[in-house]
This record gives structure tokens, C-alpha cells and sequence, in this order.
């Protein structure tokens, strides 16, 4: 009898966020990321429903690297049987840890300040996850070395490969009976201001590929010109500039870039308030992990001494009523959650403030809304009016786009036996999808959320 591999899509299937893939061998049962859904109200719905598999009979996670929608739904796994180890690179586990901790805080307030404030239909609400279900789940993480085979058992072994994107992100290259999977996790860019250029695989027999700018080409911006621009308006509108920005490498890269921009004497000397926890554990992070990016020790100290850092929400309220024009950084990217909220609760009905998106905006998030110019937009129950102009600069994106998911596809030398388009919307996959045929007459398919396929290996 030949043997099977099942392969169940249990999220990021015709959608963005949620990542998780799990694998049902004779030998290991193996879930690739194991993320929580975000943007829409039926999607983040889903994450309080049990996994549709035997979650005891997992035997490892393996993690492409440290995001929300690819680690945070881990406790959730834990709390229902999990306990065997999960898998990524040192600094993929590092930021994976700040993300857990700082999420179940989180959940913790949001859940607290429902029940306090009564706008909950919960009686009483509950945090997804608790701060000490999320310290049970860490104890698990153990680190592996990337470009390093690892046995697991008699026909299976894995292997983390440099992919760019985030501090620690991979790709994952999965042998077994012989055949080869490769998960691409989200592929990075090249020329990034931070992190070297991603890795690509040379052969796949079974290749799951993000499709996240699968019909888009990011434009040729000249990033540094339209942020000064940008800044100079704040400026001479006396207004604040906010962005809301991803706690893991947007923040230090535009830490990075302003810095870079002060040094070469296109902006003035304006103050930048770096508003994010989170953000600011990743610095370190960045410290710890010298050979993961492109930052010497000496621009390291220069664009963190360039910034103030805020450490305590009575400073979040002391920037809000400082006067000056001022960069302020804040969490989250999305507008999902974070310190920025407080800022655009204060700020964002002033028409001399200016909100700069610097990522990709999954639907369903206030990030989103903002993007497509909503009038009014809502906090904490109540609806306040969007007064402020919104810019959007995509070329920060730390996602590979259309051209570059296929230039990063061409130095696979055999045919695969099926390409796996996820992570995307539906429109970006099928653009990906016709443009991978057109290219290379590859097997293409989309999968849905929590379809099941039976591969003979």
C-alpha cells in the first residue's frame, strides 16, 4: 500500500491571516505555524472554535516565524491537548514570545475593560488566552539552527531556510518518503533597509506559497523623498504625524529610516515618539541576534538614540498633550489594538493630523477602513470623525510582491506536482494563480478553509 500524507487547511486559505497546515503521516503528525485569524468579524470568530482535528495527536509544531496570524493561536492549541515541542529559529521563538506575552495582556484588559465598561454581549467577556496560559505555551519553544537538515524520524526531516521579511522568518523545506515539502511562510524583499535578501528553494514536489501581493506590484517609490514630503507637510500643517505601525520590523526600519533622513539633513530636527512595548522588546531582539540582519552596533545605538522611547502610558498622555509637530510610532500596524488607538481617539478629528499606513491592511481592520476613507470610524463602542488626512506608502511592505513571489518560485529545476497558493485574499491568489501558469505551467490550486487533502508520497 503506498503511503499518504493528509494536508488539512485549517486557516490562511483563501484568506489572509490564521496560518496553520497540518500534516497526518505514519511516522509524525506535524503543524506547520499556528496563527490566529484577524480582520473580519467572522474570521476572528473562528478562533474561539476547537481545531477540527485531534490536537493531542500533534506531535510538533514547526514555525516559519513570529507574527500573530502565524504563532498566535498557540495557546489556544495548548489548551486543548498540545504539548509537544514548537519548532523555529532563536530569534523566531524570541519575537514569538514577546508577541504571546504582550497579546495575552491584552486580551486580559480588552476582557477586563468590557466587563467594567458593560459594551460586552459575554457575560462575563473572557481573554482568548490568559498571560499564564501563554507562559505554559513558551515553555514548549525549542530553537533549531537555520540552512541545517533535522532528523525527526526514519523518512522525515526539515529544514529552516533565511527568507527575509521579519527577524528570524524561514522558509521551511519538509522531506518526507522522499518527497518535498516547502511551506514559503511570507517571503521577504530584497534590497530591505534591514535584513538580507531571502533564500530560495531548488526543488518542491508540493510547494504552499503565500499569495499575499499576489496581484499587485508594489510601485517604484522612492520611499525617503515621500517621506519627507510627507513630514514636511506635518510640519507646516503644526500638526502630528502618526503611523500606526507592526511592532517587528516596520517600527525599526522607519526607526531606521528617519534617523537616516535626520542625517542627511532632509527633515529638521522634529521629535520621534516611539510608542509600542512590543516594538521596543524587538529592538532588543535585534541586539541579540547580530547575524539576522544588516544593522551594525553602531547605527543600532544612532537610530534608537535618535528616538524617545515612551515606557509608560502617563508618557502616551504627555505626548498627546505636547504641542510640537511630532512623529509618533505606534502600535498596531493594522489599528487593531495597541497604543496607537489612544492617539487617534485624541487626534484623529484634527484635520492638521496625518495618519501614514505603512503595511498591508487585511479587511475587516480599522487599518482597512482608513485606507478606503471612511468619514467616521469607532473605539471602544464609540464613533469618532476621521478629519485627519490618510497617506499610504506601500513600498514598505515586507511582503514579496507579484513579480518577486515568482522570481523567488524560478530556481525550483523540477515540475511540482502541485503548487498551493494561501495566505491571500481570493482576488490576489487566482491573479497569482494565472500568473504562475502563464510562467511556468505549474499544477495550481486554491485551497479553502479547512479542506482536506489526501497526497499519495
Amino acid at each position: 500500500m503506498e503511503p499518504h500524507i493528509k494536508v488539512s487547511f485549517l486557516g490562511a486559505s483563501s484568506v489572509v491571516t490564521g496560518s496553520k497546515f497540518f500534516l497526518e503521516t505514519s511516522e509524525k503528525n506535524i503543524l506547520i505555524d499556528c496563527g490566529m485569524f484577524q480582520g473580519l468579524k467572522e474570521l476572528r470568530e473562528r478562533n474561539w472554535t476547537d481545531l477540527p482535528i485531534d490536537v493531542p495527536s500533534i506531535d510538533l509544531v514547526l514555525l516559519t516565524h513570529g507574527h500573530l496570524d502565524h504563532v498566535g493561536y498557540l495557546p489556544r492549541l495548548v489548551k486543548q491537548g498540545f504539548n509537544g515541542k514548537v519548532i523555529g529559529t532563536a530569534p523566531t521563538l524570541a519575537i514569538a514570545e514577546i508577541i504571546l506575552r504582550d497579546s495575552a495582556k491584552i486580551h486580559e484588559e480588552d476582557a477586563g475593560r468590557a466587563n467594567d465598561e458593560n459594551y460586552t454581549k459575554h457575560n462575563p467577556a473572557l481573554p482568548f488566552y490568559t498571560i499564564g496560559e501563554a507562559e505554559k505555551t513558551i515553555l514548549l519553544f525549542h530553537a533549531e539552527v537555520e540552512d541545517q537538515w533535522v532528523k525527526l524520524s526514519e523518512h522525515i526531516s526539515y529544514r529552516f531556510q533565511y527568507n527575509g521579511h521579519i527577524l528570524g522568518a524561514t522558509f521551511i523545506e519538509l522531506d518526507i518518503n522522499s518527497k518535498r515539502f516547502v511551506f514559503s511562510g511570507d517571503i521577504g524583499r530584497n534590497n530591505d533597509y534591514l535584513l538580507e535578501n531571502p533564500k530560495r528553494p531548488e526543488w518542491a514536489d508540493f510547494l504552499f506559497i503565500e499569495s499575499t501581493y499576489g496581484n499587485k506590484r508594489h510601485p517604484e517609490e522612492d520611499v525617503e523623498q515621500l517621506l519627507t514630503d510627507i513630514i514636511l507637510e506635518a510640519i507646516h500643517k503644526k500638526g502630528n504625524l502618526i503611523i500606526p505601525s507592526f511592532a517587528v520590523e516596520r517600527l525599526q526600519t522607519l526607526m531606521f529610516i528617519l534617523w537616516k533622513l535626520y542625517q542627511k539633513n532632509k527633515i529638521p530636527n522634529i521629535p520621534v515618539f516611539v510608542d509600542s512595548p512590543m516594538g521596543i522588546n524587538v529592538l532588543d531582539v535585534f541586539q541579540r541576534f547580530p547575524k539576522w540582519h544588516r544593522l551594525s552596533d553602531s547605527e543600532y545605538n544612532a537610530m534608537c538614540n535618535h528616538a524617545n522611547i515612551i515606557e509608560s502610558y502617563k508618557e502616551t498622555w504627555e505626548t498627546i498633550d505636547d504641542k510640537r509637530s511630532k512623529i509618533i510610532i505606534a502600535g498596531s500596524g493594522m489599528v487593531t489594538g495597541g497604543r496607537v488607538l489612544t492617539y487617534l481617539q485624541q487626534l484623529i478629528d484634527d484635520a492638521s493630523t496625518t495618519v501614514l499606513l505603512v503595511g498591508y491592511q487585511a479587511e475587516g481592520t480599522r487599518g482597512r477602513q482608513l485606507f478606503d476613507g471612511v468619514h467616521e470610524i469607532k473605539f471602544g463602542g464609540k464613533y469618532y470623525p476621521v478629519k485627519a488626512t490618510i497617506k499610504h506608502l506601500q513600498s514598505l511592505s515586507a511582503h514579496a510582491d507579484q513579480q518577486e513571489l515568482l522570481n523567488w518560485m524560478s530556481e525550483i529545476v523540477n515540475v511540482p506536482e502541485k503548487v498551493y497558493l494561501i495566505h491571500g485574499e481570493p482576488s490576489a491568489s487566482d491573479a497569482l494563480r494565472v500568473k504562475i501558469k502563464d510562467t511556468y505551467n505549474w499544477n495550481v490550486c486554491i485551497p479553502k478553509l479547512n479542506d482536506v487533502e489526501d497526497l499519495i508520497v
